[in-house]
């Protein structure tokens, strides 16, 4: 992975909240003003809040409301829907097993687990549409739990308001990069959409040895990632000083980041941020629900033409999404491709 942090790029101490409301109105110059505001968070951080935008309240808490309710059902009703059923890796990621490794050799060290628990969705696609068909990755249909009965409708009515905000966003992010504000339409008519409900649940004590709470430090592959989450926090961005600032919980927003199509749509000057989740002392349980948004598989993914340095070459090669997707998990994950 190449190094994130550039030392020209100026430290921050705190994210910033941007209020999308003018960016809903019919006047361009307020649709700039917000897209100037992005500019800078996106230069800097390439994290920000959202406020006014758009989502109804009732439906936000209501999102975290069934993750709990989900979560707190019989952990064999949850393995009904696990994720290893799935041939599109969609359905419930168990708690990992605390594992003293008592029958392993003694100079074998596993890597810590995260001590939490997922529920993952993305596109229902039926078996007859063309991208399952034809065995694009990931494509499928999801699994969704017996219980509680109202999850489905709900989160299918949620994604529709997430594929909104996103696709309202990337207008105003390529205002931001001084292209038409549609730019980016065409790549999101048919989005990949991903969602998560996460688990944080408060830690045992004393920890077994290879198991962490939080989050490890990453950089999302993606396009667009639309954060909700609960007054617990966690979240922690690393700023270009190599500090970790905290993004608290502040009611009725969203926390927004970049990710590393992103990067290269933008040649850089936007950054994907290195960022974890810390150890939940809190005493209870923590709930997030990450909303990712990417264009369609086969997009592709190159610097638009206000971001082509004077020498004409970009610094990131071009690559379609299912490229660089493919790509960054044979990097990650080397053992398993």
């Amino acid at each position: 992975m190449r190094e994130r942090l550039p030392a020209e790029a100026a430290p921050y101490d705190s994210i910033p909240i941007i209020d999308l409301g003018p960016s809903f109105s019919g006047g361009l110059e307020d649709r700039r003003a917000v897209a100037r505001e992005i500019r800078a968070a996106g230069c800097a951080a390439g994290f920000f809040y959202v406020r006014n935008h758009g989502v109804p309240a009732e439906l936000t808490a209501e999102h975290l409301a069934l993750a709990r309710t989900f979560f707190a059902l019989p952990e064999a009703e949850k393995r009904e829907i696990d994720l290893q059923f799935s041939p599109c890796r969609r359905g419930y990621i168990p708690l990992p097993e605390p594992n003293p490794a008592a029958t392993a050799p003694p100079e074998f060290v596993a890597p810590p687990l995260e001590l939490k628990e997922g529920f993952l969705i993305g596109n229902d696609l039926g078996a007859d549409h063309p991208y399952v068909r034809a065995g694009v990755p990931n494509t499928g249909p999801n699994q969704w739990p017996r219980n509680p009965p109202q999850l489905r409708a709900h989160f299918e009515r949620y994604l529709t308001h997430m594929l909104g905000l996103g696709r309202h966003l990337m207008r105003c992010l390529a205002l931001s990069l001084e292209l038409p504000q549609t730019y980016f339409d065409d790549g999101l008519a048919n989005a990949t959409v991903f969602a998560r409900y996460i688990h944080y649940p408060a830690p045992p004590a004393p920890l077994p040895a290879n198991l962490i709470t939080g989050n490890t430090a990453h950089v999302d592959w993606g396009l667009l990632t639309i954060l909700l989450q609960d007054d617990i926090g966690g979240l922690e961005v690393q700023n270009p000083a190599r500090e970790w600032i905290p993004a608290p919980y502040i009611p009725d927003t969203f926390i927004v980041n970049l990710g590393e199509m992103f990067e290269v749509l933008s040649n850089g000057l936007y950054r994907a941020s290195m960022h974890r989740v810390i150890g939940n002392t809190s005493g209870r349980s923590r709930y997030s629900a990450p909303t990712f948004i990417d264009p369609d598989y086969f997009y592709r993914v190159a610097c638009v033409p206000t971001c082509v340095p004077a020498n004409g070459t970009p610094a990131f090669p071009p690559a379609t999404v299912g490229e660089h997707l493919a790509a960054r998990y044979r990097q990650t994950y080397p053992a398993a491709s």
